[in-house]
């Protein structure tokens, strides 16, 4: 039978629940509405997630992207690509663009160096039964494999201790890599169907491990063929990006995003859309990657990879299909590329305005601003406290009482043998009732969160909560209670921190 083990840390802390005027906290980096340097349109849909850049003849640079109706195009503005033969045609929306006719679904696309004695990029395209490697300088294909659990994600560069290149494929349960000759070279299974990939050195040996993250929820990582490392997040892991030394950046499905270091998860962040790519860009100038991440409404931001504060942001009016980097102007530099679904495109390079001299202000007015909340939080409590008690006596009997505390006890029910289950029970310590609880918790409850709210014939001192752990991960509670006296004049909210940890074994 499944049994709960309760690591049960609490500290209870009591708020007035009137509604006050709070001061906003800034974020402690410097962040602004960024200005592109450049920006187009290609006049073609994108399909997201389908993006990539590659030097096709070791020097340019082209933008390539899926299309409608199963083509790829590829926007040279450099160097004029043929189309009179094979499988590239010229393009009616502009003389800079050529299509890619491919007849078959595409799933994902890259591109990257995979013959050991040329410095040419070569495009590396997904479908649901084969995977096809194309020289698009000289028009012709270089290898077509079937590959039969399907190819869902792509990545190319070196593994372990392979001498070269490989383009690796992650399908269903499945993870398969091919070297320039179309020989395989690797194979392994992973949990489920892969829907991400990444390369980075993650013991530092300075030999590159695979990161792998699936639709069952976990990231792996493989040393070769042999798991070294695995973590467990709340839903699919659809996009994974290395950050610099052993870091490395990753979204779910559920518009979270967050960063590692080997197994040591920095910060993560929650939002109501979804994350379509991230990226890793030094955006401020400091020699460190940001995580850049382009989300389904059209938003760009890039945050800094040890705090997931904000340095930069940028809108664009549809979403975001994907994020490249590469010297798009022939200067030199290396500018973060941008591209929306409709086909709208802009550029960015490393701005230094973004960094240090507002980073280090900031923290010391970050400061300043946070104390100063606190002080106006507690006055306005204190004026509240000293208005309540010069109030007539009918209203005195109704307020709640100065040393209400809030109590919780975390006990096992066994009562229901089949569904076995954590109550978590909540009391105050005199007559002041309960009319509602919060809680948050992320992998139990559908949009992690939950609101217990009895009807007012039904309010007591005491309220229970049912908590059953799904899968065997330790999860965080995150508990506000409001409390009110019989009257209803007057409400507490309090509020649990550091709440017990639930471990499902």
């Amino acid at each position: 039978m499944s049994r709960w083990r309760v690591r049960w840390r609490a500290f209870f802390s009591l708020t007035a629940s009137t509604e006050f005027l709070r001061l906003t906290k800034l974020n402690q980096f410097v962040y602004s509405i960024m200005q592109p340097i450049y920006t187009f349109n290609l006049h073609h849909p994108v399909v997201a997630g389908c993006v990539t850049l590659g030097y096709y003849d070791g020097t340019h640079p082209s933008l390539t992207a899926a299309t409608a109706s199963d083509k790829i195009f590829i926007h040279s503005p450099h160097k004029k690509l043929s189309g009179s033969s094979g499988r590239i045609c010229s393009s009616d929306a502009s003389k800079e663009v050529v299509m890619l006719n491919l007849n078959q679904t595409i799933t994902c696309i890259q591109s990257g160096q995979l013959d050991p004695e040329s410095e040419r990029d070569f495009l590396v395209v997904g479908s649901p039964r084969s995977i096809l490697v194309y020289d698009v300088e000289n028009n012709m294909d270089i290898f077509y494999k079937e590959v039969p659990e399907g190819v869902k994600v792509l990545t190319i560069g070196r593994l372990g201790k392979m001498g070269k290149p490989v383009v690796i494929a992650g399908g269903n349960c499945t993870i398969v890599g091919f070297d320039f000759q179309g020989n395989e070279v690797f194979w392994t299974i992973t949990g489920d169907v892969v829907c991400s990939l990444a390369l980075l050195d993650f013991d530092s040996d300075n030999f590159n491990e695979l990161i792998v993250g699936s639709t069952d929820y976990d990231i792996r990582v493989f040393k070769d063929d042999e798991i070294m490392g695995e973590l467990t997040e709340t839903e699919a892991v659809t996009s994974l990006t290395p950050l610099q030394k052993t870091c490395f950046g990753y979204g779910l499905s559920n518009g979270t995003i967050g960063v590692y270091e080997k197994l040591q998860r920095l910060w993560r962040i929650k939002s109501k859309n979804k994350a379509i790519t991230v990226f890793n860009y030094d955006i401020d100038g400091d020699g460190l990657d940001e995580l850049i991440i382009g989300w389904s409404n059209g938003k760009v931001d890039g945050r800094n990879c040890r705090t997931g504060e904000v340095v930069f942001k940028d809108n664009f009016s549809s979403a975001v299909a994907g994020i490249v980097a590469g010297d798009y102007r022939l200067n030199g530099g290396r500018d973060l590329i941008c591209c929306s679904v409709t086909g709208e495109v802009r550029g960015y390079q490393t701005n230094k305005v973004l960094r240090a001299p507002g980073r280090r202000v900031n923290y010391g007015h970050d400061a300043v601003r946070e104390l100063f909340s606190k002080k106006q939080n507690l006055l306005l409590e204190l004026s509240n406290y000293k208005e309540s008690s010069n109030q007539a006596a009918e209203v005195v009997k109704a307020k709640i009482p100065m040393q209400t505390k809030l109590q919780c006890v975390v006990a096992l029910n066994e009562k229901d043998l089949e569904k076995p289950h954590i109550d978590v029970t909540l009391f105050t310590n005199n007559d002041t009732v309960i009319r509602a609880v919060l809680v948050f918790c992320e992998g139990i409850f559908q949009g992690e969160s939950h609101v217990l709210h009895p009807r007012d014939w039904e309010l007591t001192r005491s309220v229970t909560v049912p908590i059953t752990p799904v899968s065997n991960i330790p999860v965080d509670l995150h508990i506000k209670v409001k409390a009110t006296n019989i009257c209803l004049l007057n409400q507490h909210r309090f509020k649990l921190h550091n709440r017990p940890k639930l471990v499902h074994n």
